[in-house]
Parts: C-alpha cells; structure tokens; sequence
C-alpha cells in the first residue's frame, strides 16, 4: 500500500493540483516520471553536429525547451516520482529566489554532488548557514580581495610563461584554464598551495604564530577552535566548505573564462576592443583592482559570455509547505526548477537578437539590459543566496583576459567543434582550441 500511495497515488493527487490550476505539463509515467524521454532527448540532440552558432538552449536542455514551448513558461515535468515544476516567469522566478517567506529552501543534494562537494554553504539552511555565510563575505569582498590579486597575477604569469613559444600553434585553454582556476583557489582561498590544516594548528600550539592564517582556510580552522560552541564548526563542516569552495571557485571561473575567449576569438572587433581597453587602462603593467572596476568593454563582454554560456544552466529549490506563488498555490514537497538558460535565452526578455553575441546590450549595466526586472539575468543565483564569490570569479576572469590580452590576439583553430553540454556547470565537449599571436616581435 506504501508503495502504491508514494509511486502512484501522490505523483497523480500533486499532478491533478497543479493541472487544475492551469499548469500542464507531461503525464506521469509510473515510477520513471519522465526521465527516459528527457535522457533520450539529451542524447539525440548530443548526437547532432551543431554550427558555430548560440544557439545552445534546444542543445543542452532539450526537455525544457520543446516542453516550456508546449505547455508554457511555468509547466510540471516528473523525475522519477518527485515533481518538478519550471518556473520561468521572471516575477515568479524572482519570489522564489528571494524567498521573503521562507517556504523555497535549498533542495539537498544527492549523494553523488555532496561527495563531490560536501555538505557547505551551497546545500546548508537556517542559523548555519548565517553563519558560515558570514566567514565567507568576510574572505571575498572588500580588503581580503585586494589581498588576493597578487597570487591571481602570480598564477596567471605562470600560465604565460608556459605558453611562450607557442604562437601559431594550437592550445587548448578550456584545460589551461582548469590548471590556472585551480592554482588562484588554491593559492587564494587556502593559502599557498593547500597548506595542511594541521601545520597551522601546530604553529599555533607551539606559539610560532598568533593565528591560523587570513584566508578562508584560516578562518575556518579559526571557527573550528572557536570557544563559543554556537560559533564552532566540527571537522565534518570545515572539510565539506573546503570541497565547495575549491569545485565552486574553479569550475565557475574556468567555464566563464574559456567562454569569453572562445568568443572573443570569432568575433575579432570585440576583441580588438577590449584589448585596446586593456592597453589604455595599464598599459604594459599588471593589473590592479582601480584599473579593473574601469574596464567598461570587458564587463560588457563577461556579461554577455554569462548570458550566452553561463556556467550554471537551472537553479533548484523545494517547496518545504504549501505555499503562494503569485496566482499559484503549491502542494509541499515538490521541487521548484528555475532554468536560468530559458531566462537568458527567451526573446521575449532579450528582443529577436537574443541568439547573437552582443555586448552592448550591457552597454548601461545590467539593470538596463532588458526591459523586465532582475530575473532575466541571474548567472550568480538572485537574493540572499546569491554567489558568494562572484565579485571574486569576475575580478579573476578580468586579471586574467587582461594578461593575456596584453600579449597575444586570439583566434578559433580550424579543429576546434562547437558542442556545449554540462556536466555540473557548461562545458565544451571537445575542449576549446584556439591560436595565438604575439603582439611583441621579441616574444
């Protein structure tokens, strides 16, 4: 009888709620809800040759895309037996995500994702989370940033030494990039190359240093020893935010970096731009953070780059009661997907141009860039769970394009193949090979 009522009678008594308040969507099908036909779509549209086109919304999530043009931009699909309802109206993706009321926790994790990244700030809810957000705004905003920059450029002159010699030859960045998001969060957010938590402690006890470091390692281990017991992280806490920070700060970085110079080297004018930017701003020197925040093209560009290939393609909370969603009233315990692609790729949000590359859409910052609220454009979440490194992630893509503009001109190897898919966050299939020429005779 347990089986029947969870596999049967509660996907169809939710599926009936929702239909009839005018939210259609596929049928359930017993105990596999719609994952077959989602899995089937993925790999026929995965099998197809596509042009060098941006085009990806109908490639990468081919469900959402032919069922939100069939039932409409809020609609009810099946994982299995859980209901997953798409909201991509922005008013409503914008309730949920600021979440005033308190009903759209964080869904948590499978079991495969919480291995790979932990039990952190992405998946945590209520005083813990407020508290480990907390130690997280304090490493990456403000003077902790301007701390960082030196071991970003560090990182990335290691990655351009590596690459003398290399003009006109191929390279493929989406795996430098990888090697180079690596080292900035390893350097940056753990101190100098992963310096173990037990060295800091026995500095301490053996009174060679008055703390455990600055850096977000530091702070964890200066919560783990801390002597209030509300404020104490277990060892369990402090491993599990070291996971997310270090996949969240290099997979994010990684895949908007490799992008932006994916799009920079078909469309040259833009890159020309950009560079000339580059050179007005710093002109031979490194980077610095007075400069960056002056570097009005290259925002543009980044911006559009997170439109077209933003990392994160859905954002997914819960329902945790029933609860009013603008006209909508939720039975709890179904998931509410926000598909940040559909958002970003929709014409009725961006204007009949929304496939092509331009930049200048960002010409007035992003809260004019469309006509509708916030919503439209969400590549780091929206409200109080927001990205707690994007100011970071932007400033490191920015240090970085900047070097290497400052060198080379880029251009797309005849070999490279357009083929976006996610795995956790967009990614090119078959890597990113580009070409580079050197802008100083001598190198």
């Amino acid at each position: 009888m347990k089986f029947l009522y969870d596999y049967l009678w509660t996907p169809l008594r939710i599926q009936r709620i929702l239909n009839s308040q005018g939210v259609k969507g596929p049928p359930y099908k017993f105990i596999h809800g719609n994952n077959t036909a989602v899995a089937q779509m993925k790999m026929e549209e995965l099998s197809k040759p596509m042009g060098l086109m941006h085009e990806l919304f109908p490639r990468v999530q081919p469900h959402l895309y032919s069922w939100i043009n069939r039932y409409g931009r809020n609609y009810v699909y099946w994982n299995g037996v859980r209901a997953q309802l798409v909201i991509s109206d922005p008013e409503l993706v914008k309730e949920v995500l600021k979440n005033n009321e308190k009903a759209y926790p964080t869904k948590k994790p499978s079991i495969y994702v919480s291995k790979l990244v932990g039990n952190g700030l992405v998946s945590i809810e209520g005083e813990k989370w407020v508290r480990q957000r907390k130690l997280a705004n304090n490493v990456f905003h403000g003077e902790s940033l301007k701390n960082m920059t030196p071991a970003v450029i560090a990182s990335v002159e290691t990655m351009l030494e590596k690459w003398k010699g290399q003009e006109g030859k191929e390279i493929e960045v989406f795996g430098e990039f990888r090697l180079l998001t690596s080292e900035v969060i390893s350097r940056t957010a753990f101190g100098c190359v992963m310096e173990i938590v037990k060295k800091r402690e026995n500095r301490v006890v053996n009174r060679e240093s008055d703390s455990f470091g600055n850096d977000f390692l530091g702070l964890l281990v200066h919560a783990f020893h801390d002597v209030d017991e509300k404020n104490r992280l277990s060892l369990e806490d402090l491993v599990d935010e070291c996971k997310t920070f270090y996949l969240a700060g290099q997979e994010t970085v990684n895949s908007l970096l490799a992008w932006t110079v994916f799009l920079l080297a078909i469309h040259g004018d833009w890159q020309e731009k950009a560079g000339r930017e580059v050179i007005e701003i710093f002109g031979n020197q490194n980077p610095h953070l007075e400069g960056i925040t002056k570097l009005k093209t290259m925002t543009m560009i980044i911006n559009e780059t997170l439109r077209l290939y933003g990392s994160g393609t859905f954002i997914v909370r819960e329902v945790a009661r029933e609860a009013q969603l603008g006209k909508l009233v939720l039975p709890a315990n179904i998931d509410l997907l926000v598909p940040n692609m559909a958002l970003h790729h929709d014409p009725h949000l961006w204007g009949d141009d929304v496939h092509l590359f331009k930049p200048e859409r960002f010409a007035k910052g992003i809260a004019r860039a469309t006509k509708y609220n916030a919503a439209a454009f969400i590549p780091f979440g929206l409200g109080p769970r927001s990205c707690v490194g994007m100011t970071f992630a932007i400033t490191e893509t920015k240090i970085a394009l900047s070097m290497i503009l400052q060198c080379y001109t880029i251009a797309l190897s005849p070999a490279y193949v357009h083929s976006p898919m996610t795995i956790i966050t967009l990614r090119p299939q078959h890597g990113i090979q580009i070409i580079l020429e050197s802008l100083h005779n001598d190198a």
